[in-house]
Order: structure tokens, then C-alpha cells, then sequence
């Protein structure tokens, strides 16, 4: 007589689990505060000081962008408005970065990096968040006002309403997601221009654009390589595939690769001497290439990261600037 067992096998389901799970269901991954570090690092202090992201205010340097590729990089009147616009820059992001933190807690809490973000770990309240937000949207666009142009307002204004949107609803949206971030940087590129006063070419638009799309789409690419959608911490992740990232990365990164040409053999027609606005070329398709492989890597979680840890790509870097500048300024 053979053994029977006591226990009822219901079809579809799994020995253990709440009546209503089936055996494939996607159970809610925990939410739980990261640790809180010991001292001072666990601090309320240090964690508004750390919720204002200041290693993220390097991409603010791309203010400088238009005064550098005019020329006008050491004019004292070029370049007050252009630190002012770059320290603005600085508090409206950080504004930024303190409500979509506020908003993204619960999902950021689930994340295997942005547990320890300030705000998800619990060192720093929520309301006190978004009120030292508002004050820094307001001491930004009052100081544009007074400083510098009502135009750098109007940038920084626009800049502000564009991220609260993606913040509240944009960033669930496909596609648009990715042209709402890559607009930030575009933004800070035109502020530059728009604070000093300067005219802004059609290439260096088209470059900052497209240089901004691939630079987001990398940044998609890396999140989707090393956490998919397992996280569940960005919804759009689940509508994209990584065939379909790095199209928009490879065609984004074509379009300004030929806008940059395009602008560097329109300089070295006006330019006598050396053509160093075409050798330029060469480091900035380099600098293209080498921050293609770290996005192909999945290590181009943040720009700023690779930017200030990748050596190769900031010796590019400055060998870029070094013969754009002396192409601007006929050396």
C-alpha cells in the first residue's frame, strides 16, 4: 500500500504562500531604510549636505560650453554672468534633486545604491526636503533676475517646471523620459550663452542635444544592464529593451559626432594657421568612443562617475578643450 500525502496540492500555487499568489506572481520587494551610518556622517547635517548631490554639480561646467566655444571664455564680462549662471545652476538642481527624492523614497528604499540616499534612509525628513527646495528655486531665480539677465530666469524657470513635471509624472512616460532628462542639459549649455549675452549657433545646439540624449540613453543602458527592472525602482525600464537603448545611444551619439564636424570645418575655413578646430575632432570622437565602452560596460550609472573617475576619458577631455581653445582664440 503506498503512502499518500495529508497535504493538498492546489494547481498553480506554492506550499507556503497566502492564499491568492500564484506560483509565478512578482511578490512587493521589501521596503526597508538603509542603516544608519554612526557620527557625524549620520548626521541631519550631512544628510542635507549629501541630498543636495555636490558631485553632481560638475555637469553644471557645460554653462561654460558657450562662452568657451566663442571665445569670449576670459572676458570679465562674459565670464561674470556665466559663474553666476553656474552657481544657479547649482541650487536649482540641487531644488530638484530634494523633491524627486521626497517623491521617489518608497521606490528608492527598494534600490540596491539609492537606499542610502538621504532622504530614503531617513536622516532627512521629507517636508524639510521640499521646504529648502522652494527656498532654493526662489533664491535662484530672484538672484538671475538681479545679477545677471531676466533671459537666465526664464532658462532656470524653464529648467525648474520641466524636471518637477518629470519628477510628479514625465518620468513614467517612454521616450519622453529620456528627452526630459536630456533637456537638463541642454538648458545648462544655453544658460551659459543667454547670461553673457552671446549668440548661440545652430551646431553647438545640435551638439549639446545630442550629445545630451546620449549621454541619457548610455545612463538608461548601464541602469537597465545592472539592475533590469527586478529593482522595480523606474518603471520606464520595463518598456524599453537594450536593443532599443543602444539604437537611441548609436543615433544619438552619429548626430552630434556630424553636427561637431560639421561646425569644426566651418571654423577652420574662417580660422588661419593650424586647423585646430578640425584636429579637435580627433579627441572629441575619442572621448565619444571611450565613454561609449563604459556605457556598453553598464558602468556609465551617473556621468559625472565617469567623468571624474575614468583618467582616459578626462585626458580627452582636456586635450578637447585644449585645441578648441586654441582654435577659438587663432593661436
Amino acid at each position: 500500500m503506498s503512502a499518500r500525502s495529508d497535504h493538498t496540492q492546489v494547481p498553480g500555487a506554492v506550499h507556503g504562500l497566502p492564499n491568492g499568489f500564484e506560483a509565478n506572481a512578482v511578490l512587493p520587494l521589501p521596503v526597508e531604510q538603509a542603516p544608519r551610518p554612526a557620527g557625524f556622517r549620520g548626521g541631519r547635517l550631512w544628510g542635507v549636505v549629501r541630498a543636495l548631490r555636490p558631485r553632481q554639480w560638475v555637469k553644471n561646467g557645460l554653462v561654460l560650453a558657450a562662452p568657451l566655444a566663442a571665445g569670449e571664455v576670459f572676458d570679465p564680462d562674459v565670464m561674470g554672468p556665466t559663474a553666476v549662471a553656474f552657481l544657479l545652476f547649482c541650487l536649482s538642481a540641487s531644488g530638484v534633486y530634494l523633491v524627486n527624492d521626497s517623491i521617489d523614497v518608497e521606490e528608492d528604499r527598494r534600490h540596491p545604491r539609492k537606499r542610502y540616499r538621504p532622504i530614503a534612509a531617513g536622516l532627512v525628513p521629507r517636508p524639510l526636503a521640499v521646504a529648502l527646495a522652494v527656498v532654493l528655486f526662489a533664491v535662484a531665480l530672484t538672484t538671475a533676475v538681479l545679477l545677471t539677465r531676466p533671459a537666465l530666469a526664464g532658462v532656470l524657470g524653464s529648467y525648474v517646471v520641466i524636471q518637477l513635471a518629470y519628477c510628479v509624472f514625465l518620468k513614467n512616460q517612454p521616450v519622453i523620459d529620456l528627452a526630459v532628462v536630456a533637456s537638463g542639459f541642454l538648458l545648462r549649455g544655453i544658460a551659459g550663452g543667454v547670461a553673457a549675452g552671446l549668440w548661440l549657433s545652430q551646431w553647438f545646439l545640435l551638439v549639446a542635444a545630442f550629445g545630451s540624449l546620449f549621454m541619457v540613453a548610455g545612463k538608461r543602458y548601464s541602469e537597465f544592464v545592472l539592475v533590469g527592472d527586478e529593482a522595480a525602482t523606474r518603471k520606464t525600464l520595463q518598456e524599453y529593451s537594450a536593443s532599443y537603448l543602444r539604437f537611441v545611444w548609436s543615433l544619438s551619439a552619429g548626430v552630434a559626432v556630424t553636427a561637431y564636424c560639421l561646425w569644426a570645418f566651418e571654423m577652420a575655413e574662417i580660422q588661419d594657421g593650424v586647423p585646430w578646430a578640425t584636429i579637435s575632432i580627433a579627441p572629441f570622437v575619442m572621448a565619444i568612443l571611450r565613454y561609449a565602452r563604459d556605457v556598453d560596460k553598464g558602468a556609465a550609472g551617473a556621468p559625472e562617475e565617469i567623468v571624474l573617475h575614468d583618467h582616459v576619458l578626462l585626458v580627452l577631455g582636456a586635450l578637447w578643450v585644449l585645441t578648441v581653445g586654441l582654435g577659438v582664440f587663432g593661436v
